[in-house]
């Protein structure tokens, strides 16, 4: 029998394509995360037609549950589970609205509650280490060295994510009004503000550093790489690793650290939560409660730290 483009029945990867489609194209999702979604529901359909069930119509309550099996055995992680999970259920769910099946059999379906781990964040002190560090290498004027502190103080002073930043125009920079336009999920914008230390190195890499990179395939990108093109996620996420890791003392890594800081030291500031929702780009306030964890958090161990009857 023919197989399809995931070794999946031609029918049931049709399936799977026309469910990618809409994800792209109705639900505006980005590549990246269609790519996951498409991953993770051709591993279970994989999985389910070994055990017998070759159609969507086939699909049973205990195919999921022997699939979710598999993958606590294999020491997945319960965020991982739970999120594989929510997936199955999000493609049964869109195969129900177009009749590809009369019922969502993985309703019932119970995956392991994540656990809620606080995200890593840097200090104030640490902070201005990292980027007083950074500071002082671009001082030699290496366009490398201008773009980096450039892009961890953006990343720093607005919290925006890797693939927001990597999308920026020079147009989406507003020098006079230290502001950002930014494309967030979902194809929506907002105007994200910076402070002073952001602009000054936003400047000396549009001065001093990017001229030097640019080409004809640079367009009106922002950051670049090394041949002149837009620079990509991996590039700037190994640059922030690397710069954490040359911090030391510190368990934050990678980017999203500097946005879980941003958020948290936001919020030790006296920012409303509101606000930090939308400078953050969440839909859901709850997303951004998870920063008061870290703030209260905090603030618990210097009251135990400091009060004599603590």
């Amino acid at each position: 029998m023919t197989r399809g483009s995931n070794g999946l029945h031609p029918d049931v990867d049709a399936a799977l394509q026309a469910f990618v489609d809409y994800l792209l194209r109705e639900r505006n999702r980005s590549a990246h995360t269609v790519r996951a979604y498409e991953k993770d529901i051709a591993l279970f359909l994989s999985h389910a037609s070994r055990a017998g069930a070759a159609s969507l119509g086939q699909l049973e309550l205990r195919h999921f549950r022997a699939w979710l099996g598999a993958l606590n055995e294999a020491g997945l992680s319960r965020a991982t589970v739970a999120r594989r999970a929510s997936t199955v259920r999000t493609f049964m769910d869109w195969a129900v609205r177009e009749e590809l099946v009369p019922a969502n059999p993985a309703l019932r379906l119970r995956a392991p509650k994540r656990t809620s781990s606080l995200p890593a964040v840097l200090n104030q002190p640490q902070a201005a280490t990292l980027l007083e560090g950074l500071d002082e290498r671009a001082r030699q004027g290496d366009p490398y060295e201008l773009q980096r502190r450039a892009m961890l103080e953006l990343l720093y002073a607005t919290g925006v994510r890797v693939g927001e930043l990597v999308g920026l125009d020079i147009d989406d920079v507003d020098m006079e009004r230290r502001t950002l336009l930014v494309l967030g999920k979902g194809s929506k914008e907002r105007t994200v503000p910076y402070g002073v230390p952001a602009a000054h190195a936003i400047d000396d890499w549009l001065r001093r550093g990017r001229p030097r990179w640019v080409s004809e395939r640079s367009g009106p990108a922002l950051f670049l790489g090394r041949r002149g093109g837009r620079i990509d996620q991996r590039t700037v996420r190994t640059q922030v690793r690397d710069a954490l890791e040359d911090l030391g003392d510190t368990a934050a890594r990678g980017p999203h650290a500097l946005r879980h800081s941003a958020a948290t030291h936001l919020l030790d500031g006296g920012a409303d939560l509101r606000a930090v929702q939308e400078i953050l780009g969440h839909s859901s306030l709850a997303t951004t409660q998870l920063y008061t964890h870290v703030s209260v958090d905090r603030l618990r161990r210097s009251y135990e730290q400091a009060h004599p009857r603590a």
